[in-house]
């Protein structure tokens, strides 16, 4: 399908009676009649309700919208065309995936963030030379929450303009919604295609300048820690890294600050005193000091409040989690990550929770809404992904040149602002089965966003003794030579002499993240087996002698 203007727009808003001011092309809306006319190179289509244009150009097409009197909500952009029926559909996730990425059958119905990807054949088969992939997609970044919808009689796009659950109010503000990207890619993979089509929808990607990877000490300690066990997991990782070209990160996770998983920030709790000298402590061992953080919390679950800010810091559909929009949060979250990089000296930031805390919904609950209706953030007048956008980049602009891990945050939102993403749920120190289906899903379907987005992280080996390690050096393995960052949460005196060695190879082959792995039976399973390593058809066995155990480990 080749780019052009839609052949049926809408542009719903918050006034009565339609709620939408919409036309395809030629007919009356609500609010008069609407006036198509081309100026300047671009498409407009006015009424007294709102305004939409299209400018098309150099196989991009901008989108920008406003509203005059009413809170803007949503534009549809709908192309009409026949589109293939013996392909396959892909779509994105709007943050982690959570072991439910999967190529389907055309579901009319079905709702994919960011792009989606149609396509014939099998990457299983090595002839590429019928195959066929057509992407429609948006560039990373844009001013709307958006999501497609594919059926045989064409292609939707919906941008979400909303604030929060309710209007924006722009006021004849016009807003660059999104630029639209439509690529056809032939005699190729499918793999091959969508590495391509995020490179367009990405063409400056922030990237660390350095390899990363190195230990996160949750997957063990799952909150349970201190100084001294800090300082021992940064030997054992020095230890296993000393041949590496690079110096490694040790991640400190949720558990050093006075409440779990909550506020506040500014200092550590009984078995973390001195926060400082515990990062200088890690760099004198080699290592770079790392940190945990979930700026947007005060209360978690409804408990008491942790610190006493003003009661308009809030969000209005939540009084435990701070709005991302009011200029007082903003400066409490640029003097937070000051803190935590240029007072104490920490040279990572995994900062958590943020999708969550903002929108009030993991991943796996959003389908044509990232939020429910009926609340709006203080700044009425930005869209919620001009008020995501806005609170990573001072996150970024204030981190001193610390790298910035995202964990539950927007995949296409963070592009440009973070380094790393964690692209799907947690992988688990005790549950093999999660491992398997989070982080092998998760590996499989987003790294064709590595070092096109961003660094692709898909999350940590879990090393406790619950999981047999023949399993988990596969999904080692897999890690270490995917070309990602690799990290590892290793409890001390698990390991033997052998294992030791292969968790060392693996450091020192993610140390130098020069691999390239391809799964090729992505498009027939959810949990892909079989890889292109460097070129080489490798296979991964995921399964216990039992199969897969999500249900029985209960019983």
């Amino acid at each position: 399908m080749k780019l052009r203007i839609p052949d049926y727009v809408a542009l719903y808003h918050t006034g009565e009676p339609e709620n939408k001011l919409i036309t395809p092309w030629g007919a009356r809306f609500g609010g008069g009649k609407e006036e198509f006319y081309n100026t300047d190179g671009k498409s407009v289509l006015e009424c007294e309700n709102g305004k939409i244009v299209f400018e098309l150009q150099n196989d991009e097409l901008n989108v920008l919208a406003t509203t005059f009197e009413y809170g803007a909500k949503y534009v549809q952009l709908r192309w009409n065309e026949k589109t293939r029926k013996d392909v396959k559909i892909l779509g994105d996730a709007y943050e982690r995936g959570y072991g439910d990425l999967q190529w389907q059958s055309i579901r009319p119905e079905r709702c994919m963030p960011w792009y989606i990807a149609a396509s014939n054949g099998s990457d299983s088969e090595r002839d590429y030379s019928k195959r066929f992939t057509e992407c429609f997609g948006v560039k990373v970044c844009p001013n709307a929450m958006c999501f497609w919808q594919y059926d045989t009689e064409g292609v939707t796009l919906w941008l979400d303009i909303r604030n929060g659950g309710s209007g924006t109010e722009l006021k004849g503000r016009m807003l660059e919604c999104a630029t639209v990207l439509f690529k056809e890619y032939k005699q190729t993979s499918a793999y091959k295609a969508l590495q391509a089509f995020c490179s367009e929808m990405c063409p400056e990607p922030y990237l660390p300048d350095h390899k990363v990877y190195g230990s996160n000490n949750w997957y063990y300690a799952y909150g349970k820690s201190s100084h001294e066990e800090i300082i021992s997991d940064t030997k054992l990782l020095m230890k296993m890294c000393e041949n590496c070209e690079n110096a490694p990160y040790m991640v400190i996770d949720d558990g050093w600050q006075p409440n779990p998983v909550d506020a506040p920030w500014h200092t550590g709790n009984e078995r973390f005193p001195d926060m400082k000298a515990l990062a200088d402590t890690m760099r004198s061992l080699g290592a770079r000091p790392g940190i945990w953080v979930r700026y947007l919390i005060n209360g978690k679950d409804g408990s008491e409040r942790k610190i006493e800010v003003p009661e308009s810091w809030y969000l209005s559909r939540n009084d435990r989690t701070f709005d991302p929009s009011h200029p007082e949060v903003l400066e409490y979250v640029k003097n937070t990550t000051q803190t935590l990089t240029k007072k104490w000296g920490y040279e990572l930031i995994k900062h958590d929770f943020s999708t969550f805390d903002i929108f009030g919904k993991w991943g796996f609950e959003i389908n044509d809404k990232i939020t429910n209706d009926g609340w709006s953030f203080y700044d009425k007048k930005k869209t919620s992904a001009e008020i995501v956008k806005n609170f990573y980049s001072v996150i970024k602009e204030n981190a001193n040149g610390a790298v910035i891990i995202g964990c539950n945050c927007i995949g296409h939102l963070c592009a440009t602002y973070h380094q790393l993403n964690r692209t799907g749920d947690d992988t688990s120190g005790f549950e093999w089965s999660r491992t398997a289906k989070m982080g092998v899903n998760t590996l499989a379907f987003r790294n064709c966003q590595n070092g096109r987005f961003f660094m692709s992280d898909a999350d940590c080996v879990g090393i406790t003794g619950a999981i047999p390690w023949e399993l988990n050096r596969e999904w080692l393995m897999a890690l270490s030579q995917s070309g990602s960052p690799l990290f590892v949460s290793c409890k001390p005196g698990i390991l033997g002499e052998n294992e030791l060695k292969e968790l060392k190879s693996a450091y020192e082959i993610a140390s130098r993240q020069a691999d390239e792995l391809i799964p090729l039976d992505w498009m027939e399973t959810t949990t892909p087996e079989v890889y292109l390593l460097n070129g080489k058809t490798v296979n991964f066995n995921w399964y216990t002698k039992r199969g897969n155990e999500s249900f029985s480990q209960w019983l």
